[in-house]
């Protein structure tokens, strides 16, 4: 005999589930990446990311509109330069293309939040997250370029400053830029727990990142290393950060899942090109049902405890939450 205790009771219908379902989400906690490109009406789809494309700044605005239109909170902005350099000045020119877009979302006075995310990869020749002396990446004088990128992205009009670089000390040096220029209100979104991760390239390929030489493994967190990646998150919140995140999402839903342990503050969960890529092709392959495995992976991060949840599955996902 088994004991009283029928925990399948509470099953047996849908309304029954839905009023003691644990993990509620909406498209409230969605961010949706967007690839911004030089040019005009260029909308060229990834390859290894399908319905996913790279975006001129006016087909930008037509992707935030659609974005507004599912009630979706906000986008968070990746961008290809016009040209490139060793120390990725387009990066903070007032003039690049983060800058455009930024300026023209913000003119069409849309209801949507606009990050933006701040590295030097894609910008620079090398292709890393930080400059580059004699092949070693230098830490600290990245810094004070990354707080020029954050501080020009806010005067363009940036909504939420997105560091993902992982140098050591960047929140602290961005907090202090954007303090001293007048944007002591400008919340950080800190790239905290950043793995060294397998999971990147669609997005590397897309963004035309990919290091000439060597890895990010220098600078990037070891995916064997939990306590690690909640000791970042400690000294990006000691930093000032506003909003903390581990990336990828589904490979370290226990990081997601222990970083809620230690902070009240908001944690961010990035759920990766590889990740949509993966269920993407297996959904195309018919191995998998693509409605079905979008809402369990995006409520799988949700329950480990991410508020937001960067996603390109955001506008199917809104979609399927409202029919």
């Amino acid at each position: 005999m088994f004991s009283e205790m029928r925990l399948r009771r509470l099953r047996s219908n849908e309304n029954l589930r839905r009023l003691v379902r644990e993990t509620q989400w909406s498209q409230d906690n969605l961010l949706y990446p967007i690839f911004v490109v030089p040019g005009n009406g260029v909308r060229q789809e990834i390859p290894s990311m399908p319905g996913i494309y790279k975006l001129s700044v006016d087909q930008v605005i037509r992707e935030v509109q659609e974005v507004a239109e599912f009630r979706i909170p906000g986008v968070l902005l990746f961008f290809q330069p016009h040209t490139k350099d060793a120390k990725g000045s387009e990066a903070y020119c007032d003039q690049g293309v983060v800058q455009q877009a930024i300026r023209a979302i913000k003119s069409q006075l849309l209801h949507v939040l606009v990050a933006t995310d701040v590295c030097l990869c894609a910008y620079t020749t090398q292709g890393h997250c930080g400059l580059v002396d004699k092949n070693q990446i230098v830490n600290d004088a990245t810094l004070e370029v990354l707080a020029k990128i954050a501080t020009s992205h806010a005067h363009a009009g940036a909504d939420l400053i997105s560091p993902s670089d992982m140098m050591d000390g960047r929140v602290a040096a961005i907090r202090s830029s954007l303090d001293e220029q007048g944007f002591s209100n400008l919340p950080i979104m800190a790239y905290s727990a950043k793995f060294s991760s397998s999971f990147y390239g669609p997005f590397r390929d897309a963004q035309g990142s990919t290091p000439q030489f060597g890895d990010r493994r220098s600078y990037q967190l070891d995916p064997a290393n939990g306590r690690e990646a909640l000791r970042e998150i400690d000294l990006d919140i000691s930093e000032g950060a506003d909003i903390v995140m581990v990336k990828p999402a589904l490979p370290y839903l226990d990081v997601i899942s222990r970083a809620k342990d230690i902070t009240d503050l908001p944690i961010a969960a990035y759920q990766v090109s590889g990740e949509y890529a993966m269920l993407k092709a297996a959904a195309q392959k018919q191995w998998l049902d693509e409605e079905k495995v979008i809402l369990e992976s995006l409520q799988s991060i949700r329950r480990a405890g991410a508020s937001i949840i960067i996603t390109y599955f955001a506008k199917e996902a809104a979609r399927l939450l409202t029919r």
